[in-house]
């Protein structure tokens, strides 16, 4: 009782709503269970399209999320943010062009994990408020998006780390999105009572350094929101 008064054991249980979330949660998992092999980390099954609901019911401790909105009693560390780059097919003609834009989309059929089309980056960031709504095709593996994106059956939006093996060896092209680039934003939430647990905020820390580490085009942060209490 008294290790877990200190928050030295306890459970892990985390949500996660991206189809590549894997790529970098696992090292850090590893990581984790080295240092804090008295606390149990376990995934919440599936994927999830209201991880932060699981949070409110008790039935996660932490959540991994790409979009977020100020939520009372919770707390929002941002992890790192991606490059996202568009992949086409090595003979696509879209491959000749320097970086794509909104209207490139427009014709063109958007490959995507099956996720709600709000959750997608590529439609919150740029299509939506350019009022594009392209044809969609869904699969559950990125293997499968590549394939369908190397025989030109569509187009891609992924982070460049989580297809940079594809693209060393030329299975498809990446192409910038807008001049300026885009980027996607990865969040850990927790509930503001359990934010300052020493395993959880050493969790979020090697998830940082793991991914410093395997992923390339990201940027790292410390940044911590919380929604502001309201003023008398």
């Amino acid at each position: 009782m008294l290790r877990i008064a200190q928050g030295t054991t306890g459970t892990l249980r985390i949500a996660i709503e991206c189809h590549t979330c894997f790529d970098w949660l696992m090292p850090a998992v590893d990581a984790f269970r080295a240092r804090w092999p008295e606390v149990e980390v376990d995934l919440v099954s599936g994927y999830q399209a209201d991880p932060v609901g699981l949070l409110h019911r008790g039935d996660a401790d932490l959540a991994m999320i790409s979009c977020r909105e100020p939520e009372a009693g919770v707390d929002f560390h941002h992890l790192f943010r991606s490059r996202l780059v568009a992949l086409v097919a090595n003979d696509h003609p879209l491959a000749q062009k320097s970086y794509l834009e909104a209207q490139d989309f427009n014709d063109e059929t958007l490959i995507t994990y099956p996720v709600e089309e709000d959750m997608l980056d590529i439609v919150q960031l740029l299509l939506k408020p350019a009022g594009i709504t392209p044809a969609r095709r869904t699969t559950e593996l990125t293997v499968a998006i590549l394939m369908l994106v190397a025989t030109r059956r569509g187009i891609a939006v992924l982070p460049r780390w989580a297809v940079q093996h594809y693209l060393q060896r030329q299975y498809v092209t990446a192409k910038p999105i807008t001049r300026d680039g885009l980027f996607a934003d990865i969040w850990a939430a927790t509930l503001e009572s359990e934010s300052s647990k020493p395993y959880i905020v050493e969790f979020i820390e090697l998830i940082k350094e793991t991914s410093a580490v395997t992923l390339t085009d990201i940027e790292l942060t410390t940044e911590v929101q919380r929604m502001a209490k309201p003023t008398a």
